[in-house]
């Protein structure tokens, strides 16, 4: 609440009840205003927090997407590196199994 000070000749005029009344009259005013403007400030404060709300649960939808596409991808990755680690397995067995073979025709040919 801000102080009014009503120049003498106002004060003379109204005398001191009608000056005090008037400034009650004026503090209400004030107060009224002060209410009116945090009204609206809180109307844009609330569509301002709506609208990045929405913003963030757009963006939150396109990362959840890219997020279960990548997914997918590296799904599919692995089980082509599966495959191909299954692939090179046999072929080292092969070679394991043809080397042990080898060495015991060696042996028992003997």
């Amino acid at each position: 609440m801000t102080v009014i000070n009503l120049p003498k000749i106002l004060r003379d005029r109204l005398t001191d009840e009608g000056a005090d009344a008037f400034v009650q009259i004026l503090d209400r005013v004030e107060e009224r205003n002060q209410q009116v403007i945090l009204d609206i400030a809180e109307q844009k404060f609330e569509a301002r927090l709506a609208h990045l709300d929405a913003k963030i649960d757009r963006v939150a939808a396109e990362l959840n997407a890219k997020i279960d596409r990548m997914a997918a991808e590296l799904r599919a990755k692995m089980s082509e590196d599966k495959a191909e680690i299954i692939k090179w397995m046999f072929i080292f067995w092969v070679g394991q199994v043809a080397t042990i073979l080898a060495i015991l025709f060696v042996f028992f040919k003997r």
